[in-house]
């Protein structure tokens, strides 16, 4: 892998892919954590099934690669094994994949401060003691935020999603979002219009399906029946990883952050941010298209 980055965390060794044969009809959801992978997964399991009670199973159906906790030998033979169309999760920046020319890659953001107040729920949800050295249950002093700020995007802080993590995935993704086979989703416009990201993804996988069987897929894709159902959409839903399910599917709704930070804490991230991104990049990575007339 010596033509791309390195990022090794305590959840992350992106050598893995190493390991994979990417085929030309594979779909690769790139994205930081807490961004809408789980859901863009799901978008592309029932586009590429056309069956609204298809079972995700994202954890089996649709690897992590990059994830240490499972044998790599055997994540290489089961997707060998596939026979239909495969979807695969990362959450390296594409500057650290190996890049197919005809695979698609799909890569979803969020606003970053809406990032960090979900991980710090879900830091709280998985049984990961190394965890909550960043995201304390108890933070009187700011302490969770004060890393989120200071980590790097590489090295022991890739898995904790820092700021710096997310912003080297938006700058490799938009290095590359020319090329024909990567496209960038914001997480607040598949709120704003599901049914019209269900035809964009759709369109990149050229699968069509009757307007009726659309309409079923995008209502099962809908976060509150994700919330309801989540042992069937959760990753590892259902066997007792996680203290709650339901819990992985937070709120939903972006601008969670609003009231939860002081004036020194958003002056630190606005310096931040706005020294690294021109004002149109950082405006489509908080807010995505919405905001346009």
């Amino acid at each position: 892998m010596t033509d791309r980055k390195l990022y090794l965390g305590p959840l992350t060794d992106n050598r893995r892919w190493d390991r994979v044969n990417i085929r030309p009809d594979d779909v690769i959801v790139a994205t930081p954590p807490k961004s809408g992978t789980t859901w863009m997964q799901t978008i592309v399991a029932l586009l590429l099934s056309g069956d609204p009670e298809v079972e995700p199973d994202v954890s089996f159906k649709t690897p992590w690669v990059d994830i240490r906790l499972r044998d790599m030998a055997e994540v290489a033979e089961r997707l060998e094994a596939m026979t239909a169309r495969r979807c695969l999760k990362s959450h390296t920046p594409l500057d650290g994949l190996p890049l197919d020319s005809a695979a698609q890659y799909i890569c979803v953001f969020r606003h970053p401060l809406d990032v960090h107040f979900s991980f710090r729920k879900h830091a709280l949800n998985i049984p990961m003691p190394f965890f909550g050295l960043w995201y304390p249950e108890d933070d009187p002093d700011g302490v969770a935020f004060r890393r989120f700020l200071d980590g790097g995007a590489e090295g022991f802080d890739t898995d904790l999603a820092p700021l710096a993590h997310i912003l080297r995935h938006y700058q490799a993704a938009l290095a590359r979002a020319k090329k024909d086979n990567v496209t960038v989703f914001h997480y607040a416009d598949m709120l704003r219009d599901l049914p019209g990201t269900f035809a964009k993804v759709a369109g990149l996988l050229k699968v069509e399906h009757p307007p009726h069987v659309m309409d079923q897929l995008i209502a099962v894709a809908g976060f509150a029946h994700m919330k309801a159902n989540a042992a069937r959409y959760a990753p590892g839903g259902g066997k007792g990883f996680m203290k709650s399910d339901s819990d992985f599917f937070r709120s939903g709704r972006c601008g969670t952050w609003e009231g939860n930070l002081s004036d020194k804490e958003l002056e630190a991230y606005e310096a931040i941010i706005s020294d690294a991104l021109s004002t149109d990049e950082r405006a489509w990575l908080e807010f995505g298209d919405v905001r346009k007339p």
